[in-house]
């Protein structure tokens, strides 16, 4: 989800003696690897696809057997008052880093991330865009996974943060225009102690990915990324494109809705959109993120937008 800054912290304090007394709980067998084999970092997963130890992102959302043992964590998430998508527990062991990049794909771009550290130490910085920062332990910080970040672990200790990922809610919401609106100055946090928060209430998303993309969520994601893009000569060309794209989208959309019936329709517009993108030269122009235009519209739209035909073969 792209913010208008880099990174926020949020008016909220949380209990990191707590926090950390609840993670250092949980067994040795609770962290996995990391699935794109980073060395260094592992992770507990807390929701996921049907509660199961994945790293998937689509499907309806539970909490793991791990989650389940954090009764803190799971006031934390009630307090924040989002509906919450895949989190874990990440952790940076000492001396290792996160590289440089940016969160591509379909599940960044509707997701919001944030980080709450539970267990840190002075050597560890969060670099996102043109900013670095030190997260202190129980703070609550939400940064744009649409730029460019890294992190490191330059101390002698392993780094735990709990990193929970949201499409957001309305109490959220307000938190985080509270912030903006007070940038001139830092908000005072407030400290949400233990066992004070209700998590009867506690919302998972159901709905996360599209069975068909909608026309008008094609439309959005495109005007989306010729906004993040530079005025390129190529540009003009481009948009042309995929306006077309997305008129026909648009039509086959008012014929077929989100059926399997219109499955060629949609992948033939893809197709030709692929085609029209190459000759265009959307591949030239690099976003202001420096991630290639037409990778990220493949990771937005194309790839997303219907079911592969090997899917609908399975199915």
């Amino acid at each position: 989800m792209k913010l208008d800054v880099p990174l926020l912290k949020l008016p909220r304090q949380y209990c990191a003696e707590t926090l950390a007394a609840e993670v250092l709980a949980l067994p040795q067998s609770a962290w996995i690897a990391h699935p794109g084999k980073l060395p260094g970092n592992d992770a507990v997963p807390l929701i996921t696809p049907g509660g199961a130890i994945t790293n998937g992102f689509a499907g309806p959302m539970e909490p793991t057997e791990h989650l389940r043992r954090c009764p803190y964590i799971m006031e934390i998430m009630a307090d924040l008052g989002a509906v919450w998508g895949r989190s874990r527990l990440m952790g940076l062991a000492a001396s290792a880093d996160v590289p440089n990049h940016v969160d591509v794909g379909y599940y960044w771009r509707t997701h919001l991330r944030l980080h709450i550290p539970v267990i840190t130490n002075p050597g560890v910085e969060f670099t996102c865009d043109d900013r670095t920062v030190h997260m202190k332990a129980g703070e609550c910080w939400a940064f744009d996974s649409f730029c460019l970040h890294n992190v490191r672990n330059s101390g002698n200790d392993k780094r735990i943060h709990l990193v929970l990922d949201t499409v957001g809610g309305e109490k959220l919401w307000d938190l985080m225009v509270e912030t903006r609106h007070s940038a001139q100055q830092e908000l005072p946090a407030k400290f949400v102690p233990p066992g004070t928060t209700p998590i009867t209430d506690l919302a998972f998303e159901r709905i996360n990915t599209p069975e068909i993309m909608s026309s008008w969520e094609v439309r959005c994601h495109i005007d989306f990324l010729v906004r993040q893009a530079p005025d390129a000569p190529e540009l003009p060309a481009v948009a042309q494109a995929l306006d077309r794209f997305a008129t026909a989208w648009a039509a086959a959309w008012a014929q077929f809705g989100p059926t399997l019936e219109g499955l060629p329709r949609y992948h033939q517009l893809i197709a030709r959109a692929r085609d029209d993108l190459k000759r265009t030269g959307a591949g030239r122009i690099m976003l202001h993120n420096a991630v290639p235009f037409d990778h990220s519209l493949n990771a937005l739209i194309f790839m997303v937008a219907v079911p592969s035909p090997t899917q609908t073969m399975a199915a």
